[in-house]
């Protein structure tokens, strides 16, 4: 699992078929994507390009980290909103956590402007009034070995797609159980990689792109004989915000709209139910 907290991710690779193609750093988008004049620069474009040829063809790519200079990204320190109970060991646990959180909502509103850039509208089309203010989701999910044998299964979380925008998953280097569902709907595993986010796009872009963009099924297998840990980070638009076809997109698509248009949060709550037995 990659656990230089202190890094940010800078180079994708994307999955295609059962192999993985290396994909150029796109450290460029990182670090021009908030240009005014980012429009010019041919190695932002080129990331552009390969992120819409990912998002297309695969449903989700890999992140991986490198060094930063410090203060590079502001005040990482600063607290979230809202209370929480952390626990007291190990001590630093509530900083780490901070700074990781930070880093990934940066990194996520990055790419959604890359993917922005992507499908041809305005770098800035999935913020403001379309999106609102986004919030995010952290889960630290720990996969249990020492199960009765009655009540064991392989499947340690059923096939499914994210319900939001973006999705960036952080896993143990050394175990394989995330699996994906590729587009000729073959289940083939996402092997982890040191030092990388695995990153899914969720049903909200679908619904904003009008269908250019699919949600990748994706699914757990747990069968391992060690205690397996992922940590996954939801990037999601505001609850509030109502999700429907950009114009653009429509446009690319025949014109009509695919998908009618949703509240999000009300489509998160009705996923979040169908989870468990009522």
């Amino acid at each position: 699992m990659a656990s230089d907290f202190k890094a940010i991710p800078l180079i994708v690779s994307s999955h295609k078929s059962c192999f993985f193609l290396p994909l150029p750093d796109v450290g460029p988008l990182v670090e021009k994507i908030d240009d005014p004049n980012m429009a010019n620069d041919a190695d932002l474009l080129e990331v552009v390009r390969m992120l819409d040829d990912a998002c297309k063809e695969a449903g989700f790519f890999y992140v991986c980290y490198t060094p930063v200079r410090p203060g590079k990204y502001g005040d990482l320190a600063k607290p979230m909103e809202g209370s929480n109970l952390w626990p007291e060991n190990p001590s630093n646990f509530e900083a780490l956590l901070e700074n990781y959180i930070n880093l990934c909502r940066d990194l996520s509103r990055k790419i959604m402007r890359g993917i922005a850039l992507a499908l041809g509208g305005a770098i800035d089309v999935f913020e403001g009034e379309t999106a609102g203010d986004p919030f995010w989701v952290l889960r630290l999910i720990g996969y249990p070995v020492d199960i009765p044998e009655e009540q064991r299964t392989d499947t340690g979380c059923g096939a499914h797609t994210d319900y939001g925008l973006l999705t960036l998953v952080n896993q143990d280097d050394d175990i394989c159980a995330l699996e994906v569902q590729n587009r000729s709907g073959e289940w083939i595993y996402a092997t982890p990689i040191p030092g990388t986010f695995v990153c899914n796009i969720g049903d909200m872009l679908k619904v904003w792109s009008n269908g250019i963009y699919q949600p990748t099924l994706h699914r757990v297998v747990n069968n391992s004989p060690r205690y397996r840990v992922s940590v996954a980070f939801f990037y999601e638009s505001n609850f509030d915000a109502a999700i429907e076809p950009v114009e653009f997109c429509r446009e690319k698509t025949g014109g009509a709209a695919k998908y009618e248009k949703v509240v999000y949060g009300e489509h998160l709550v009705k996923k979040v139910l169908t989870n468990f037995v009522m």
